[in-house]
């Protein structure tokens, strides 16, 4: 018999001052029986970091050719592809031929430095590719805010990033490693 996802609720609400957006979000996350708690959770601040109203959960890890997040217009044409974790250098290529905008969001420790290392170089041919990167510490404060039904207010302020829930708060600041190159 297959193990089943096991549901997480979370009532996000977002005051990004940045980019001068401010709303609530619920969210209802399938966490695969593979995934962690701490990837679970930087799903939800990739999402934060991110928010619009057309923003969507993709299939992530039950499907190969999804995101973890994506954003569509009214088409159905792939605005922004949302990644998590250290994918295959080829995922993140074809997504970038695939949508407008593509954002990786690294996190984890030393291998994560080691995947961006063997990485940077054939990643940087791609020109609509954001890659940053969440330090282990950080995904572990944020790991100890998971509940299977939360209510969680994230505050982005001059790149720096504020998450608060029922268990506490975690601060952190992703690390950019890679920004698109500017549009002439």
């Amino acid at each position: 018999m297959a193990i089943r996802s096991t549901i997480y609720k979370a009532e996000l609400s977002v005051a990004d001052i940045d980019r001068g957006y401010y709303a609530d979000h619920a969210l209802t996350l399938a966490r695969h029986p593979s995934e962690t708690e701490e990837r679970l959770m930087v799903r939800i601040l990739a999402f934060a970091l991110n928010a619009h109203e057309r923003l969507a959960l993709a299939g992530d890890i039950s499907s190969d050719d999804e995101p973890a997040l994506w954003r569509r217009d009214d088409t159905g044409a792939i605005e922004q592809w949302i990644e998590v974790g250290l994918p295959d250098e080829r995922v993140l290529r074809r997504a970038c031929g695939r949508a407008d905008e593509v954002l990786l969001l690294a996190y984890g420790n030393r291998k994560a430095e080691a995947w961006w290392a063997d990485n940077k170089g054939a990643l940087a041919r791609n020109r609509n590719l954001s890659v940053s990167f969440l330090p282990e510490d950080a995904c572990v404060a944020l790991a100890a805010l998971a509940e299977r039904s939360m209510r969680l207010g994230v505050t982005i302020q001059d790149g720096h990033v504020l998450v608060s829930g029922a268990k506490g708060s975690a601060e952190l600041t992703p690390v950019e490693w890679q920004r698109p190159a500017p549009q002439r």
